[in-house]
């Protein structure tokens, strides 16, 4: 299996399969339009973050994307993985930790002293972050009225 960087097809691939990405990484909670896809990728993109991708005889197995966040109260760069997903057929072959793995020396290569990621409570994928080494840094809570 390799990990780089997109090429032009493999891209557009990802934005076609985003929506369905995203409507899991929220446990059904938003089933966004490409167009809604565009809006939150595109300023990321622009800002310099990037994808990475998980491929195997050309074959489009799973992504990440990363790239810099802000900290809200102290202004300091870190960077941050806004995007973790592996296609249906081939979870459970290690493909996350891989792109996981990939997506933090990446970063740590280009001098962020931290790397953050935000997930929905209830998300399968935070007992990996875990493992990973990540740890609760905050909690956004809600009530529904």
């Amino acid at each position: 299996m390799e990990i780089k960087k997109p090429n032009m097809m493999e891209f557009e691939q990802i934005m076609t399969l985003t929506p369905q990405a995203l409507f899991e990484g929220t446990l059904g909670r938003a089933k966004p339009s490409h167009e809604k896809i565009k809006k939150l990728v595109d300023p990321i993109l622009e800002k310099g973050g990037y994808y990475l991708i998980a491929t195997e005889d050309e074959q489009l197995k799973g992504w990440i994307l990363i790239g810099a966040s802000k900290d809200q109260f102290t202004d300091s760069a870190t960077g941050f993985i806004y995007e973790l997903y592996v296609l249906q057929p081939y979870r459970g072959q290690g493909i996350s930790k891989r792109l996981m793995k990939s997506a933090i020396d990446e970063l740590k290569l280009e001098g962020y002293p931290e790397v953050r990621l935000s997930a929905f409570a209830g998300n399968h994928a935070i007992q990996l972050y875990e493992k990973m080494g990540f740890a609760i840094r905050n909690i956004t809570m809600s009530l529904p009225l």
